[in-house]
C-alpha cells in the first residue's frame, strides 16, 4: 500500500516559517501594531536554511517568523484593544468623510477619556509576568532598560517623544536611584566619552548602565522614535515592577511622595520624600529625611554610642592587661603569640592573587559619611550628589542656581569639610585697605577662591575614590593640577598586556629596554653625526643576514657550518676586545678622521664603554632570538597542516595584541620622557 503523497510547500521548512506578510494577514493587524506585538512579546524574525525550500518567491529582505510564534500571538488579549482602536479609527474617518465634525469631534472627546466607552486603554502588566516568571530574570535584563529610560529622561520634547513620557521615565530613574541610595547598592562608575557608566549589586546581580551627560541633545530624523518608543513603553512598565518590589523588600512605600513644586525649581532627588512601612502599626507610615537637613542627636542612637564609647574602654584594659602578660613571656624567654595575618601568594609566577585579609572594618558604603560638600556651579550636580549620597553622605551643598534640595546654599559655611571645584585658580583679592602682608586679615574671600581649612579636589577625586574603594590622595585632585589617568574598574588588567597602573619598567620586554637605553645614548649626537654604536649594529645585522635564503632562514647542509661560523665570531670578538690596545685604537680613530674630511661630515665619536656594553647586549638579544625563531620553525615543521595553521593563526593573533600593547609603552615612554624634561 503506497503512503500518502506530499504536496510541495505543506510540510518541512515551508510550513515551519511564515513572510510578515502573511503573519500581519493573519492577525488582522496593521503594521506598525505588529511591530508593537513582537516587541512586546520578545517574538524576533527567523533566518531559514534555506529560502528556496520555504517560499519560490523570497527576496533577501523579506522576513520570516515561526508559524508556531504567529500562532501563539492569536491568543494575546491586546489583539482585542488594538481592533477596537481601529473599529474607533473607521468611525472617526467615516464621520468626517460625511461632513459630520460635531459627531467626529465627539468621538475625539470619546477617545481621550478612557472611562466613558472611548479609547480602550491596555496594559503591559499580564506581559511582563509572562516574560519574567521570576524576579530574578527582571534584574537580569535590566541593564538595556535603564540605558534606555534614563536616555530619554533626558531627550527634549517633540512630536515623537511627548513631554509626559519623558517626565514619566525622569521619575522612574529618580525612584531608582533613591533605592540604591538607600540600600547602598551602588558599587562602580566611569567616565566616558558615551556618558557615565554605573554598576550596581541588587540581590546578588551585577547591574550596568549608562547614563548621558546633561547636555542639550539635538533630535535628528534618521532614528526611529517609533520603535524606540514602543521599547520605553515596556520598559516603563518592567522598572515600575522593579521599583515597587525594591522598595517593598528594604520596608518604604512605594510610590514615594513627590512635590511637584520642588521639582519645578530643579530639586530632582530632594523632591522625593521616602516613607517607611510600619507592620506592627497596621500600614501606618513614618517619614525619613533625605538628607537635606540635620537635627540634633537621635537619644536612641546617642545611647549606642555611648555602649561602644564604653565597650572601648573595657578593650583598651584589656589590651594593656595582654602588653603586660607579653613583656613577662618575653623576659621569660617564651615565644609570644604572633597576631600577624596570613598571606595569600601565588604558588606559580603569573598565577591569580587572591584579596589579602586585613584588619581594616572601613564599610565603602559609608567612604563619604563623615564629610560635608559643596558643589560648584561648574561641576556636574546631579551625578555628584547620586554618587555622594549612595556612599554615606548626607550633607551636600550647591549653589542656589543649580536648583533646590542643597544642605546649604552658604560657600562660606565652615562645617563644609570638601569642595568640588572644576576650574581654575585665581589669586586672592587684597582689600583696598590693606597692605597685602597678613593674608589671615587681608584675604578678600570671593566665589572662586578659598577657604582656610577646607580641602578642595576636583570631579575625578570622587570616581577613583570609589572604583578604589577608598579616599585617594587630595593633593593629586588639586584645582589645577594634572590629573592621574581615569581608568575603567570594570577591566581587568590581564597578565601579560599592557597595564597602566604598573611602571613601565616591570612591563616592557629585554629587547625594548636595550633599545630605549641605546636612543639615550644616540640622543647625545643630534649634530648630524652617526654614532659607532649604529654603525656596529648595521654591520652586526648585514653580518647575521649572510648566509640566510630569502626566507630567513639557512638552506640544508649551510646550517651547520653558519652555526660554527657565528661561534668563531664570537670568539675572535671577545678576543679582540680583550687584546685590542691604545695604538690601535688610536689607528681607528685616524681611519674615520680621514675618511669623514672626504666626505665632509663631521668626525663621529668614539663611544664610551657603557654604549658598547648595551651594543653587545643587543647583539647577544638579537642571536639568542633568532636561534629561538630557528627553533620554533623546525617544531612547527613536526606538526600536521592542520595544528601548523591553528598554531599560526595563534601566533598571529598574539604578535597584534604584542605590537598594540609595544606602541601603548613607547607612547608612555615618550611621554614620561617630555614630562622629564620639564621637570
Amino acid at each position: 500500500m503506497a503512503g500518502k503523497i506530499k504536496k510541495k510547500g505543506q510540510a518541512g521548512q515551508a510550513r515551519n516559517y511564515m513572510t510578515r506578510t502573511q503573519a500581519v494577514k493573519k492577525l488582522q493587524l496593521s503594521l506598525p501594531d505588529f511591530r508593537k506585538l513582537c516587541i512586546w512579546k520578545g517574538i524576533y524574525p527567523r533566518e531559514p536554511r534555506s529560502r528556496k525550500k520555504v517560499s519560490k518567491s523570497a527576496t533577501p529582505s523579506t522576513t520570516f517568523y515561526y508559524t508556531k510564534d504567529i500562532q501563539y500571538l492569536l491568543h494575546e488579549p491586546l489583539l482585542q484593544k488594538f481592533r477596537e482602536q481601529k473599529v474607533l479609527e473607521k468611525k472617526i474617518s467615516r464621520a468626517l468623510g460625511r461632513g459630520d465634525v460635531s459627531d467626529a469631534a465627539r468621538l475625539e472627546r470619546n477617545a481621550a477619556r478612557p472611562d466613558k466607552t472611548g479609547r480602550p486603554r491596555y496594559t503591559l502588566n499580564h506581559v511582563v509576568r509572562e516574560r519574567y516568571p521570576t524576579f530574578t530574570d527582571a534584574l537580569r535584563d535590566l541593564d538595556d532598560c535603564l540605558s534606555m529610560l534614563f536616555l530619554f529622561a533626558n531627550l527634549p520634547s517633540t512630536t515623537a517623544v511627548p513631554a509626559k513620557m519623558i517626565a514619566r521615565c525622569e521619575r522612574l530613574c529618580l525612584e531608582f536611584q533613591h533605592y540604591l541610595i538607600v540600600s547602598h547598592s551602588l558599587r562602580k562608575s566611569f567616565l566616558s566619552i558615551k556618558g557615565i557608566y554605573y554598576q550596581a549589586n541588587i540581590q546578588g546581580e551585577d547591574i550596568l548602565w549608562l547614563v548621558p551627560y546633561k547636555f542639550n541633545q539635538r533630535i535628528v530624523g534618521d532614528i526611529d522614535f517609533r520603535i524606540m518608543g514602543t521599547f520605553v513603553e515596556f520598559y516603563m512598565t518592567v522598572l515600575g515592577f522593579v521599583n515597587y518590589r525594591l522598595y517593598t523588600s528594604i520596608g518604604l512605600k512605594y510610590p514615594p511622595r513627590f512635590d511637584q513644586l520642588k521639582d519645578d525649581q530643579g530639586a530632582e532627588l530632594g523632591a522625593f520624600s521616602l516613607e517607611v512601612v510600619n507592620p506592627e502599626a497596621k500600614g501606618e507610615t513614618k517619614a525619613i529625611t533625605n538628607g537635606e537637613a540635620e537635627q540634633g542627636p537621635d537619644p536612641n542612637v546617642q545611647a549606642e554610642v555611648n555602649k561602644v564609647v564604653q565597650q572601648l574602654r573595657l578593650e583598651s584594659n584589656e589590651a594593656a592587661a595582654a602588653e603586660d602578660s607579653l613583656a613577662q613571656r618575653e623576659v621569660q624567654g617564651e615565644e609570644a603569640p604572633s597576631d600577624a595575618l596570613d598571606k595569600f601568594e601565588p604558588v606559580a609566577p603569573g598565577g591569580d592573587v587572591l584579596p589579602q585579609p586585613s584588619y581594616s572594618n572601613t564599610d565603602p558604603s559609608q567612604l563619604f559619611s563623615n564629610f560635608t560638600f559643596y558643589l560648584s556651579r561648574e561641576t556636574p550636580r546631579q551625578p555628584l550628589e547620586f554618587i555622594l549620597r549612595a556612599f554615606g553622605c548626607k550633607r551636600i551643598g550647591w549653589d542656589s542656581v543649580l536648583g533646590e534640595g542643597a544642605y546649604t546654599h552658604d560657600e562660606s559655611d565652615p562645617s563644609i569639610t570638601h569642595q568640588i571645584v572644576d576650574r581654575p585658580v585665581i589669586r586672592a583679592a587684597m582689600s583696598e585697605g590693606g597692605d597685602g602682608e597678613d593674608n589671615q586679615t587681608t584675604q578678600k574671600l570671593g566665589p572662586n577662591q578659598r577657604y582656610p581649612g577646607r580641602i578642595y579636589v576636583q570631579p575625578q577625586w570622587v570616581w577613583d575614590s570609589i572604583n578604589d574603594e577608598e579616599l585617594k590622595s587630595p593633593e593629586l585632585y588639586a584645582p589645577g593640577a594634572s590629573l592621574p589617568p581615569h581608568l575603567s574598574p570594570f577591566v581587568k588588567p590581564t597578565n601579560g598586556q599592557y597595564d597602566p597602573t604598573r611602571p613601565l619598567e616591570e612591563q616592557q620586554t629585554e629587547g625594548e629596554a636595550l633599545d630605549a637605553e641605546l636612543e639615550d645614548a644616540n640622543g647625545e649626537d643630534q649634530d648630524g653625526e652617526e654614532s659607532e654604536v649604529e654603525n656596529d649594529m648595521d654591520v652586526a645585522s648585514e653580518d647575521e643576514d649572510e648566509g640566510e635564503d630569502e626566507f630567513g632562514g639557512f638552506s640544508g647542509a649551510e646550517e651547520d657550518e653558519a652555526e660554527e661560523e657565528e661561534e668563531e665570531e664570537e670568539e675572535e670578538e671577545e678576543e679582540e676586545d680583550g687584546s685590542e690596545d691604545v695604538e690601535e685604537s688610536a689607528a681607528r680613530q685616524r681611519q674615520r678622521e680621514l675618511e669623514a674630511e672626504i666626505s665632509g661630515k663631521p668626525v663621529p665619536r668614539k663611544a664610551d664603554a657603557k654604549a658598547q656594553a648595551k651594543l653587545q647586549a643587543k647583539k647577544a638579544l638579537l642571536r639568542k632570538q633568532r636561534q629561538e625563531a630557528e627553533e620554533l620553525e623546525r617544531a612547527k615543521g613536526m606538526l600536521s597542516k592542520k595544528k601548523r595553521k591553528l598554531f599560526e593563526q595563534m601566533q598571529y593573533s598574539n604578535n597584534k595584541r604584542s605590537a598594540e600593547d609595544m606602541k601603548l609603552r613607547a607612547k608612555r615612554r615618550k611621554l614620561e620622557k617630555e614630562l622629564a624634561k620639564k621637570a
